[in-house]
């Protein structure tokens, strides 16, 4: 499994900036995915998934009516579109897989993760 976060980078306040992650290694179409942030001292948060048909199933409440989740199931690709970025929105911003098995127990991966900085 390999997820590969890219779109990170410096924005101002009340700006835009879009994420994608691109992933390989697993059968994508059948894969619930979701982005999660962190910041220094803090536990990753989860901010959104996305299931398989494409419907965004979480927003946390932080993000909610600012960022949009998708995907491109002929792209291997999740996105994260974020609009009217705050400076609490700064963070590394992360792909995060699930995997069940056969035996029912779960693997979970996560991409190197991308830097997002608001900031004037």
């Amino acid at each position: 499994v390999r997820l590969v976060e890219s779109g990170g980078g410096m924005v101002q306040p009340g700006g835009s900036l879009r994420l994608s992650c691109a992933a390989s290694g697993f059968t994508f179409s059948r894969s619930a995915l979701s982005w999660y942030r962190q910041t220094p001292g803090k536990e990753r948060e989860l901010v959104a998934t996305i299931n398989t048909k494409d419907v965004a199933t979480y927003y946390s409440d932080s993000v909610k009516d600012r960022f949009t989740i998708s995907r491109d199931n002929s792209m291997n690709t999740i996105y994260l579109q974020m609009n009217n970025l705050q400076p609490e929105d700064t963070a590394v911003y992360y792909c995060y897989l699930r995997r069940t098995t056969i035996f029912s127990t779960t693997n979970d991966y996560w991409g190197q993760g991308t830097q997002v900085t608001v900031s004037s």
